[in-house]
């Protein structure tokens, strides 16, 4: 628990500790992997039938040939604001929120400077709600609590340096009919991945919809 990002809780450091006989803590080479892969959690999230915005991936090859196809495609499909991020890296590096044309090619090209391929996401005017699920084969799962930003989305400027304009409210101020229905999607995306120990499950919220979706673990 005290690696992040990648190299720390992508699945390399747990396969290198796997290989040398070391005992860690948290999931295992494979969860890891696939909770720090947001297309891949997607699509796991999606078969098993949990919530979740529409989305789209491309590689950075698919795109250079497809330039105006795609971006045509992500505008008629899931429209502005849309959000662009590398598909493997945590903290909210490297992560845009595009209103029109050229701030999506703008946001493309940041992202793929850290990963090869990247997901662009719907926007959903939603509250972020996030809680801790511990445990194995039968895990728990804590209260929600809620960030609140002053930004225009939580980027990494808000999450480690924004101290007052960044607030984390704890339990999050839900109804309990909703608490229940995070908690419950939170457990299964959980056994989904296969985690294991520990881990953080981020949510959004639409409260005028009543719709929630889970974001990634």
């Amino acid at each position: 628990p005290v690696l992040h990002g990648p190299k720390g809780e992508d699945g390399t450091i747990q396969g290198l500790f796997e290989v040398l006989q070391i005992p860690y803590v948290s999931s295992d080479v494979m969860s890891s992997a696939l909770g720090m892969d947001k297309a891949f959690s997607k699509k796991l999230f999606e078969y098993a039938g949990l919530p979740i915005l529409r989305y789209q991936v491309y590689s950075k090859n698919q795109f250079a040939a497809e330039k105006e196809n795609t971006v045509k495609n992500i505008e008629e499909e899931l429209g502005y604001p849309c959000f662009v991020k590398p598909c493997n890296l945590g903290s909210s590096v490297g992560i845009s929120k595009a209103h029109n044309r050229s701030e999506l090619y703008e946001a493309i090209k940041t992202a793929f400077l850290y990963d090869n391929r990247i997901i662009i996401e719907e926007f959903v005017n939603a509250r972020e709600i996030e809680l801790s699920i511990l445990g194995n084969e039968t895990p728990e799962v804590s209260v929600p609590g809620e960030i609140v930003y002053a930004k225009e989305f939580y980027d990494y400027e808000a999450k480690y340096f924004d101290n007052k304009g960044t607030k984390l409210i704890i339990p999050a101020p839900i109804p309990e009919p909703v608490v229940e229905r995070i908690q419950e999607v939170a457990i299964k995306a959980y056994k989904t991945l296969n985690c294991s120990i520990f881990a953080r499950a981020d949510f959004f919220y639409d409260e005028v919809n009543d719709k929630i979706y889970i974001n990634e673990l």
